[in-house]
């Protein structure tokens, strides 16, 4: 069985190329959605992050994003704390996800995959970038936000140059569509996985 580590900045096509792995037979684990899952589930998480925070919740039990990003994003102090108290739930859930799965293999899906140590877990990381004008076009058609407020998301996030030193290989998405960019997916990882003899 294989593990493959997806990374990369936002609006580059990760969620693309997660949903070709898992056509090619990969178990497919998106962190995101592990951790908001943790958060229903993992009573001892809430706990920390209440100790932490405050109360981040809002009445349904939900996290309240709004608020919990305003107390860490732009204080660097904060969000270590925060990462201390995620990272080790998620990696806890991710390691039991592995053991789990009888399948060809499984692919995660973790835009912090190097920062929270996810990535010693896996055989190969490959990370998904895209030029920043692909990327801010993307993230404002898909999240429905202004101009400057993708300028700024994508400003924030890790240069190419970050995960070219630390990923296995990298993924440069130039495709003009989707359905070309599933091609070239599809063309990158068959290749890839034979010389891995999966």
């Amino acid at each position: 069985m294989t593990v493959i580590g997806l990374t990369g900045p936002t609006g580059a096509g990760k969620t693309t190329a997660l949903r070709v792995l898992e056509d090619m037979g990969f178990t497919a684990v998106d962190c995101d959605a592990l951790y908001y899952e943790l958060l229903k589930t993992d009573g001892e998480l809430r706990r920390q992050l209440l100790d932490t925070f405050g109360n981040v919740f809002l009445p349904d039990g939900q996290l309240d994003r709004p608020t919990l990003g305003r107390l860490v994003f732009g204080n660097k102090k904060a969000l270590d704390k925060l990462n201390a108290i995620v990272f080790p739930a998620v990696t806890a859930a991710v390691r039991e996800k592995i053991s789990a799965c009888s399948g060809r293999g499984l692919v995660i899906d973790a835009i912090n995959l190097i920062e929270s140590g996810l990535g010693e877990l896996c055989d190969c990381t490959i990370a998904v970038t895209a030029p920043p004008e692909v990327r801010i076009r993307r993230i404002m058609e898909r999240d429905g936000i202004s101009e400057d407020y993708a300028r700024n998301r994508v400003a924030a996030q890790k240069s190419d140059s970050f995960y070219r030193k630390r990923c296995t290989l990298v993924l440069e998405n130039r495709a003009g569509s989707r359905e070309e960019f599933e091609r070239l997916i599809q063309e990158f990882f068959g290749d890839f996985l034979e010389t891995m003899e999966v």
